[in-house]
């Protein structure tokens, strides 16, 4: 067998052959038709941010502003945290006015999209507020948290009329887009199998059990919060929906497994031996917008990774039947040494496979390696450089779509709406449901979405 290197070019007459196909479908107008703001081009965006936090005030704030400043106007800023608000709206560098009530902002702003960043369980309250004010919506992931959420979010965007895009800013990555192409042009002939395998390492992974997100009350397990993510790389990837999950999880490294704990890490006196105590006084930007203002709602950003009341998954093993007999072997741990992951897409004419790395201990070339073997013929290494910003380049495209031009073409279909968001927590979900239940989980059971073999988002 052979390998070959190539560099990363555009398969032309795939990438022709979609754009033409995308010109007459839902995904071309995806967040144009979803938004209708661009038959109005003299007229600015009115957007109302609800949720201050780093995500609000970072990637939907300020760099929203300082970007597309001409295509957008920020009309109101709300968030239950006074002294973060404050922070939030001078950060971004806004003159709008603010608001501790949501129901008080959308009647004095009258925004005709509302952009939701705050704690993943409370999203179905402003979703749905905002498409029955009559408002477009934009919203973080996950959608939302559980099952009967979802369908709340999904009977008011019925009932309004309104559109909600979930931001899926993996999608937009050049690296996941080429696996999208490669899979759509048959490269390895009906997929058959894939094993996906997330990593979160002892940085970004021990982060999530600081925050409020080692509640699944609050985000639903690192099953929905993080790896909807994932799941919705698969659905997209596959064309296809999940039919069926079976799951296992445990925590067994942080929370109660821990020698020692405290309530955070600043007072904590074992300190100078916990590997897992992180100095938030060093980052100037979580100080200001966290702990000067922990005095209006409690919450401290730098919590002890050993709290005995943390009650989510630190490992997890989910099995996922497609609709369309696609079997999925995907597992996600919170304590390794690296970060990224490993894909392999089985065929019936060859096999996908890639290890990303996003951090690790050693140094690595800013790109992205995909391998391409066929049965019975040679073995390609397809190089893809990093895109520009956040997530592989991933942040800036999908920004670009939402507010610089929505009417962009969409031709891998990479604009997502309630549907790709209920079906990417719903496997979440399932997962959740399985472990607790110790049964399978159908997804028709979950919500009313009728779940489709392939073509999935048409």
């Amino acid at each position: 067998m052979k390998t070959k290197f190539i560099t990363d070019q555009s398969r032309r007459n795939f990438l022709s052959k979609t754009a033409t196909m995308a010109a007459g479908s839902v995904f071309l107008s995806g967040i144009a038709k979803a938004l209708e703001l661009r038959d109005k081009p003299d007229q600015k965006m009115k957007i109302a941010l609800v949720g201050l936090g780093v995500r609000g005030v970072s990637m939907f704030g300020r760099d929203v502003q300082n970007v597309y400043k001409d295509q957008v106007q920020f009309v109101g800023l709300c968030d239950i945290n006074e002294g973060r608000l404050k922070l939030g709206q001078q950060y971004i560098g806004l003159s709008c006015p603010l608001f501790t009530d949501f129901d008080k902002m959308l009647e004095e702003t009258k925004p005709e999209v509302v952009i939701v960043t705050t704690v993943d369980n409370t999203h179905h309250i402003f979703i749905t507020k905002a498409l029955e004010f009559g408002a477009h919506v934009i919203t973080e992931k996950p959608m939302t948290t559980d099952e009967v959420k979802c369908q709340t979010i999904l009977d008011a965007e019925r009932k309004s009329g309104k559109k909600v895009i979930v931001t899926f800013n993996y999608r937009y990555s050049p690296h996941r887009q080429r696996i999208y192409e490669i899979l759509r042009n048959g490269e390895i002939g009906e997929i058959t199998s894939v094993d996906f395998h997330w990593y979160l390492d002892t940085s970004h992974g021990a982060d999530y059990f600081r925050r409020w997100h080692a509640y699944k009350e609050k985000g639903g397990t690192l099953l929905v919060h993080k790896s909807t993510h994932h799941f919705d790389l698969l659905n997209w990837w596959l064309d296809s929906d999940p039919e069926e999950v079976f799951a296992y999880g445990a925590l067994e490294f942080y929370g109660k497994n821990g020698e020692f704990r405290h309530t955070h890490c600043r007072p904590c006196p074992h300190k100078s031996k916990c590997n897992f105590y992180w100095d938030i006084t060093k980052n100037n930007h979580l100080v200001e917008l966290y702990v000067k203002n922990e005095q209006y709602d409690g919450y401290l950003r730098d919590g002890c990774v050993f709290r005995e009341d943390i009650d989510i998954y630190d490992k997890m093993a989910v099995q996922i039947r497609y609709m369309n007999g696609v079997q999925v072997s995907y597992s996600l741990t919170t304590y390794s040494p690296y970060e990224g992951y490993r894909i392999a897409f089985n065929g019936t004419k060859g096999r996908l496979e890639a290890w990303i790395k996003e951090s690790q201990p050693w140094q690595e070339l800013a790109q992205d390696e995909l391998r391409l073997t066929k049965n019975f013929g040679e073995s390609e290494i397809i190089v893809i450089p990093h895109g520009g910003g956040g997530h592989g380049g991933g942040d800036t495209r999908l920004k670009d779509k939402l507010f610089k031009d929505p009417n962009m073409a969409d031709p891998f279909r990479q604009s997502a709406g309630t549907r790709d968001g209920a079906m990417s927590i719903l496997v979440g979900i399932a997962a959740r449901n399985s472990i607790e239940s110790g049964k399978p989980v159908k997804i028709a059971d979950l919500t009313d979405i009728e779940l489709k073999k392939s073509g999935r988002g048409s």
